[in-house]
């Protein structure tokens, strides 16, 4: 197993996420991702927590297999069947934590979306000493 660091800041709040991965047969699986989210004073912190996991649901359903395909000028998927995000029995383990600050309440909107693809591009980089420079990451031979 291998991980990957990265780091966002955005809408007033800072987020970081480590991912570890492993790589068989070319294919990435994201085993465990931990985030921490300092987001000011937190009003509502399930709120907090649904948010970071949500983002990263589909931050990682991007990176992994967001792949839209053109055909004749026009978009050839048409629903979930075909453009598939994560299932459940796909995602990892998420766990985030939320720092506990007295400083006035930052956005949480897509916080936790822009640096999960960066993880696990930096773990696939652990594993394997090659960058990937493109997404989703089914693209690239790993």
């Amino acid at each position: 197993r291998f991980c990957g660091v990265a780091a966002v800041a955005g809408f007033g709040s800072f987020n970081a996420q480590v991912a570890e991965i492993s790589i068989a047969q070319g294919k990435v699986r994201v085993h465990r991702v931990v985030s921490a989210v300092d987001c000011g004073r937190v009003v509502n912190p399930t709120g907090v927590l649904q948010q970071a996991e949500g983002a990263m649901v589909y931050g990682l359903s991007a990176a992994l297999r967001g792949n839209i395909t053109i055909d004749r000028g026009r978009v050839a998927e048409s629903n979930f069947h075909q453009y598939e995000p994560l299932r459940m029995n796909e995602m990892p383990v998420v766990d985030v934590h939320i720092v506990s600050s007295t400083a006035a309440p930052g956005g949480m909107g897509e916080l936790t979306t822009p640096p999960i693809a960066a993880a696990v591009g930096n773990a696939i980089f652990a594993g394997t000493g090659k960058r990937i420079r493109r997404l989703p990451f089914s693209l690239e031979k790993i």
